[in-house]
């Protein structure tokens, strides 16, 4: 096998993980990131007195991300990955309950005792067992579930999920989307030690130790084939430099703009791949929110709430970690021209803060130390009815030119597990090719 100069366009798990295989083969690697640090939707912050960083965007991994923890084991760091027990709990006639295993979500009251209860229990363990998604891409959650779990339990706890997710894609959204999450996901959730941005740092160090060239602040313009000699090159603030072969690990309207060479059918596909955006706010507060030390609050959209989501990250991992803080983040899937994108995190935290006191009465403005938000247009693939016929193969029509990303790890939902997969897979069929 020849050995390649290779770039790759983007230092998020995909991009690593791809830069990884490839260099540890042998091959002459550079990788681009347009911001300062490594990391991609899963970086974080910190501030003077933390000890550890804190995510932009709320992540965690699961006991099953074999992915993501075999790399991490090849890198040696394993020992850095922790399981803390947090507490999930979702809201029902104004009440929060426990709902992180089998048995908390069988006594959720909202189901009652009768069948209701019995068919969720049995679409829980059908999906969990059966391993034929393709069946299940046909057909959408509200048609499968509505059928197979019946109405009230699809209105109760399936429904909310989708419109959360999805908005108002909610009812297009195809069954094989909630079967990767309940066949893959565990209620055990890990982090790293120091937070996920030390964890890319330490795999960026050893990925520079390897030989890989990390080009940081370094902004990529185009990837044009090159007349005289048949090379990619690619164009960026950095200048620009011929490769044998080019990976983008972008999002599919940036890799659209990055390689004008791409067919028009080509171009099409990655256009038409919808998508959700993310805004969460994150605050840094003096006292702890949840007197119960809850973790993940689930908020159906019909309770009134003008977020989706709030977590309080530091009832999973110590405050100590953050020099007492609690942080609390608040978030929710929207569309790329929601007005919430538009918004600063003070306007933002104007809407949010009289939703604060239903998580404890005694809150008060002046807990809020710090505040900071962080968006993003590209968070949340929409996978519709047959949607495996829509995903562009990593391999594009230009030759030489590959392409990863989380649109492509169906029918996984989005994560760093699935980031680190499909980086890998790329790599091989960059040598393979």
């Amino acid at each position: 096998m020849n050995k390649m100069k290779a770039a790759i366009i983007g230092a998020g798990y995909s991009g690593m993980a791809a830069a990884w295989d490839l260099v540890k083969a042998g091959n002459e690697v550079t990788l681009y990131e347009a911001d300062d640090h490594p990391g991609g939707l899963a970086d974080g912050f910190k501030e003077p007195h933390w000890r550890w960083s804190v995510e932009k965007f709320y992540h965690h991994w699961f006991a099953s991300d074999t992915h993501m923890l075999g790399l991490i084991d090849e890198l040696g760091l394993s020992k850095q990955v922790l399981f803390p027990r947090p507490y999930t709990v979702l809201l029902h006639n104004d009440r929060w309950y426990p709902f992180d295993s089998i048995l908390k979500a069988i006594l959720f009251p909202g189901l009652g005792w009768g069948l209701n209860k019995i068919r969720f229990g049995l679409v829980g363990l059908y999906l969990r067992l059966s391993k034929n998604w393709q069946a299940l891409e046909k057909v959408t959650v509200e048609e499968w579930m509505r059928k197979w779990a019946g109405e009230n339990v699809y209105r109760l706890m399936w429904e909310p999920l989708v419109i959360g997710k999805f908005g108002k894609y909610y009812q297009q959204v195809n069954m094989a989307w909630m079967w990767a999450r309940l066949h893959a996901r565990t209620t055990r959730l890990g982090t790293f030690e120091g937070g996920f941005q030390h964890f890319a740092d330490l795999f960026a160090e050893k990925l520079i130790t390897e030989g890989v060239q990390i080009k940081l602040n370094t902004s990529v313009s185009s990837i044009k084939r090159e007349s005289t000699n048949g090379k990619l090159v690619v164009e960026s603030t950095a200048g620009s430099s011929p490769y044998d072969k080019v990976l983008v690990t972008t999002s599919p309207g940036l890799m659209a703009r990055l390689a004008p060479d791409l067919p028009d059918s080509y171009l099409k596909g990655l256009l038409n791949l919808k998508s959700m955006g993310a805004v969460v706010l994150v605050l840094s507060l003096r006292r702890q929110l949840s007197r119960q030390g809850y973790y993940w609050f689930n908020i159906p959209k019909t309770a009134g709430y003008p977020f989706l989501a709030l977590v309080e990250h530091t009832n999973y991992v110590s405050p100590e970690n953050f020099g007492g803080d609690h942080i609390v983040y608040i978030g929710d899937y929207l569309e790329p021209d929601h007005a919430y994108f538009s918004l600063s995190a003070e306007e933002l935290l104007e809407r949010f803060a009289p939703s604060l006191k239903n998580f404890n009465p005694d809150f008060e403005m002046d807990w809020i130390k710090k505040t900071w938000v962080f968006k993003t247009d590209y968070a949340q693939p929409v996978p519709l009815v047959n949607h495996s016929q829509n995903i562009p193969p990593i391999q594009t029509p230009v030759e030489g030119l590959f392409f990863a990303s989380m649109s492509q790890v169906y029918p996984w939902d989005r994560g760093t597990n699935f980031a680190v997969e499909i980086g890998r897979k790329a790599a091989k069929v960059m040598q393979a090719t």
